[in-house]
């Protein structure tokens, strides 16, 4: 016997799988009278020697369940037993008889042998695969070669919409063709490749019952016979919704808590709200927010316990058919939207137990209503937002209060002098950091001029506002010395190094300042407009940032015709978060050359330049001041040369007595007469000659004694025995205001008087 083929045993003149089952046919007293190849191959025992032995030789212990059953001798029995192999070994083993009728009626038995191990591994694959079957959270699908459906267990996909009875049925045939075909993408892949799928997530939707679908995370294998031929697929299909939508709100609240957190501004806090919450959670989103909190108030509800709100922001479908406000209870909470179905929520926006306003959001038809889950999304995000939402009306209320201190340290918008007309500008740019430092300043001087600045302190805050307040100041009682404006910035310099190494502020109150801008010595952001429509920018070189290392300053000296436009401006107005230098100094003269800009309205023509800067758009504070240029006519203007002899003050007085009739300044004649008689006799007793009278009609009457002298005047009380001393003392009581300044040949002494209101000829 060859150990293929079995005799006598029906159906083949073998059986079908002896080549690949490990059996051998017994006869009546169970002696081996056929081996199998697989047999042999298992044991290591070849057919010829074991044919002809009773099978219980070749067992090194007795089997268990070795005997058919004695009710039945005819049914098939099961048992373990060990072999000892042809290598001497000893093979645990699970065998399984078969009785078998014989034409000569002799009873014979076929019996299969497996190793232990291989058979538990059957039993539990099919252990598995029944279980797998019988899950109620897991959809089990088996599909063939074609993707239609060979077997299902009951929970293919959870809900409803599916078909009694889904054998040789395509996905196609119950699901919306979108995620039909997504699944069966997949799952081709699968029996192309092999390659397993893992948790590849496809939202699908029954045609029946469309809806929100489910989110299917699914797995799938290849299935292939021992010869390599592919003859299916199997998937599993897990409904991770819950899982996914959960996700998705712990997203949109990470989302939101970043969004809303990145401003200052309360108008932009509810912006960043409502369009964060389209279209994660709603197709319409609207916010509403208190006056109150507009002004960096706390809001308090009225006597009947309601609040005005003001619809901040809204965002998605209809929006702008939200009404602009609204009145609510002040003590609302999180629920659904009054008056609206499901498919609405609102949610409070409370901090810190105040009440500042609420989120409502709403959902179309085609999409599904709220859930309590939903809800609680909603009151999470809205919570969030009320703190940085408090946060922007605490800083909106700091920040007015310190906008409020910049512009009192600031001199009015409007000036109008002989010399020039202004106007300035100051706009905060909308930071983090508090405003800035920036200022401008229009100083009156003696004699109709006029000295212009503008300045910026590095940083931000109240610390760089307080400097501002302090330098504004020194420049003030600088000018006021009517110095040269280098000398001037030397002065200044000196004063901000001081500033800087105060104790206790660290790196400098408000960091270093950019240098000034005077009309004498204008700085590079200091743009000439000619009354001829030209525009320039002042030719110079800057100086350094005062207080950082003492280098000195150059004067610049451009003459200007009557009418001429001075533009000075801190870098904030020409640098910008999203331009350049360059950029930004191009636009400025594109304005300012437009045909009729040098003849406008000053204030419309600042407006026109700033207002293509918003607030949430700067860099740094913007500062503007513009001035146009104004002359004395010559015919307002008198001088006369003086004797050192004090005989020479007669007819000084003869000269001006003469001159202010012509004016038609009679009402002064006595008072001038008085101030320049003192002032002449002190030049020429003090400081010999030449001496120089001149008197200018602009705005007031200026009385001006020069004299080559620089001993500084100094006004004293004289005793009662005292022959002299009272000049300086009667000049400072007769006129409004009166001082001296150096010149590059001595001194001159100067005193103001205010004008008659009775009409005469103005200058300028």
């Amino acid at each position: 016997m060859d150990g293929k083929t079995l005799p006598g045993v029906p159906g083949h003149s073998g059986l079908p799988f002896a080549d690949s089952a490990a059996g051998a046919l017994l006869d009546a007293d169970g002696v081996i009278i056929g081996w199998t190849a697989a047999a042999a191959e298992l044991f290591t025992l070849p057919a010829e020697q074991v044919c002809g032995r009773p099978a219980l030789e070749l067992l090194a212990a007795p089997a268990v369940g070795g005997e058919p059953p004695a009710r039945d001798a005819e049914a098939a029995w099961s048992g373990e037993a060990v072999v000892r192999t042809g290598r001497g070994e000893d093979m645990g083993v699970v065998f399984h008889v078969l009785p078998l009728a014989a034409a000569d009626g002799a009873g014979r038995y076929f019996v299969l042998w497996a190793p232990a191990g291989t058979v538990d591994r059957w039993r539990q694959d099919q252990a598995f695969t029944r279980e797998l079957f019988l899950q109620d959270r897991l959809g089990l699908a088996v599909f063939d070669a074609e993707l239609r459906l060979v077997r299902t267990n009951t929970h293919l996909l959870p809900y409803t919409g599916l078909l009694p009875d889904l054998r040789h049925r395509s996905l196609g045939d119950f699901l919306q063709p979108e995620g039909a075909a997504a699944v069966e993408r997949r799952l081709r892949e699968v029996l192309r490749t092999g390659r397993p799928l893992i948790l590849s997530e496809e939202t699908v939707r029954t045609i029946e019952d469309p809806g929100d679908g489910v989110v299917m995370a699914v797995s799938a294998f290849r299935l292939q016979a021992p010869d390599g031929q592919v003859f299916g697929v199997t998937a599993l299909f897990t409904d991770v919704t819950e899982q996914r939508r959960s996700d998705e709100r712990l997203a949109i609240l990470h989302h939101a808590t970043a969004a809303v957190g990145g401003s200052l501004s309360v108008a932009g806090t509810g912006e960043e709200l409502a369009d964060v919450l389209v279209p994660r959670l709603a197709d319409l989103a609207v916010v509403e927010i208190a006056e109150a909190v507009f002004r960096g108030e706390e809001p308090a509800p009225g006597e009947d316990g309601l609040l005005p709100l003001r619809r901040t922001a809204a965002a998605g479908e209809r929006a702008a058919e939200v009404p602009t406000g609204s009145v609510v209870p002040a003590d609302a909470g999180c629920a659904p939207a009054v008056g609206h179905a499901p498919a609405s929520m609102t949610a409070p926006l409370r901090a810190r137990g105040i009440f500042l306003g609420r989120v409502t959001v709403r959902r179309g038809p085609d999409r599904s209503d709220y859930t309590p889950a939903d809800l609680d999304l909603l009151c999470e995000i809205a919570a969030r937002a009320a703190l940085a939402l408090d946060n922007a009306r605490r800083y909106t209320r700091e920040h007015r209060a310190a906008v409020g201190l910049q512009r009192s340290l600031l001199p009015p918008a409007q000036a109008e002098t002989a010399a020039v007309t202004t106007s300035g500008f100051y706009l905060p740019a909308d930071t983090a950091t508090g405003v800035g430092g920036d200022w401008f300043d229009v100083i009156p001087l003696s004699s109709a001029r006029v000295a212009l600045v503008a300045g910026d302190v590095v940083g931000h805050g109240l610390a760089a506002t307080a400097t501002m307040g302090r330098l504004r100041t020194a420049v003030r009682t600088l000018a006021d010395l009517d110095l040269e404006p280098d000398e001037l910035m030397v002065h200044l310099d000196d004063l901000v190094s001081q500033l800087r190494d105060e104790p206790n502020e660290p790196g400098g109150p408000g960091g270093p300042v950019r240098p000034s801008r005077l009309t004498r010595a204008d700085g590079d952001g200091a743009d000439g407009d000619g009354a001829d429509g030209t525009v320039s920018y002042v030719p110079l070189n800057p100086g350094p940032p005062l207080g950082v290392n003492g280098l000195p300053f150059e004067v610049a000296e451009v003459q200007l015709a009557p009418g001429s436009l001075l533009v000075l401006y801190t870098d904030g107005l020409i640098e910008g978060r999203e331009s350049d230098l360059d950029e930004g100094m191009a636009e400025l003269r594109r304005r300012l050359s437009r045909p009729g800009a040098a003849t406008a309205p000053l204030r419309e023509l600042g407006q026109e330049i700033i207002s293509t800067h918003p607030p949430h758009q700067l860099a740094d504070d913007v500062t503007l001041l513009l001035a146009r240029t104004h002359a004395v006519p010559p015919e307002n203007t008198a001088v006369w040369p003086v004797d050192a002899d004090p005989v020479a003050v007669a007819r000084v007085r003869q000269e001006a007595a003469r001159q202010l009739s012509e004016w038609g300044l009679e009402e002064l004649v006595f008072t001038t007469e008085l101030v320049l008689s003192e002032l002449v006799t002190n030049a020429i007793r003090h400081a010999g000659g030449p001496v120089e009278v001149r008197l200018i009609r602009a705005g007031q009457l200026t009385c001006e004694v020069s004299d080559p002298s620089a001993t500084q005047p100094r006004m004293r009380r004289a005793l009662l025995t005292d022959e002299g001393g009272r000049g300086l003392y009667l000049v400072a009581q007769l006129t409004s205001r009166w001082g001296s300044r150096y010149t590059r040949h001595g001194k001159t002494i100067w005193a103001e008087q205010p004008l008659p209101d009775a009409p005469h000829p103005q200058g300028g």
